[in-house]
């Protein structure tokens, strides 16, 4: 690769970490082409990326960004997963890490917030955006749904008495 290239890639690579609201650094000695494919489709389907990128490229990638304290990490064979959700790239990573032993967890951060394999765990067990604006939605809907049902209880308790009061031989 030529140094316009690299200059690209280190160029798409910083973009891609400023926008990231998370950031998952993985070691992935031993995968082959078809789990790092799987890998990729789980976390495109969670609204996710992964990327590979040789490591000097990457270090310096994260110069102007949140995520410069995660430099250290990048050593040996090294990918990052990246998503804007805080949760949906740590989420897909995890799950696909337990599941493959070839992927391992090293760290990542949240905004600024440096975490250690433990800390992505937890945030990986953590609702999602999308899973906590459906709760909030249920609690919300919940109160009307009752209200509801209270208004309607009496008319159809009235209801019953009428009808049975005409089925009754005269």
């Amino acid at each position: 690769m030529d140094r316009e290239g690299k200059r690209q890639l280190v160029t798409s690579l910083n973009r891609t970490f400023s926008e990231a609201g998370v950031v998952v650094v993985t070691r992935n000695a031993g995968l082959d082409a078809a789990a790092i494919h799987e890998l990729r489709s789980k976390l495109r389907a969670a609204g996710a990326s992964f990327k590979v990128a040789k490591n000097r490229l990457a270090q310096r990638a994260l110069d102007g960004t949140s995520y410069k304290a995660l430099g250290g990490l990048f050593k040996g064979p090294t990918g990052f997963a990246s998503s804007k959700d805080p949760v949906a790239a740590a989420k897909a990573a995890v799950e696909f890490a337990k599941k493959n032993d070839k992927l391992q967890i090293l760290g990542g951060a949240l905004g600024q917030t440096s975490l250690d394999v433990n800390g992505v765990k937890a945030l990986a067990e953590l609702p999602s955006r999308d899973e906590l604006r459906a709760r909030l939605i249920g609690v919300i809907q919940a109160p009307a749904q009752k209200l509801a049902s209270v208004i309607q209880a009496p008319a159809g308790k009235l209801a019953r008495v009428f009808g049975a009061q005409g089925a009754k031989p005269a």
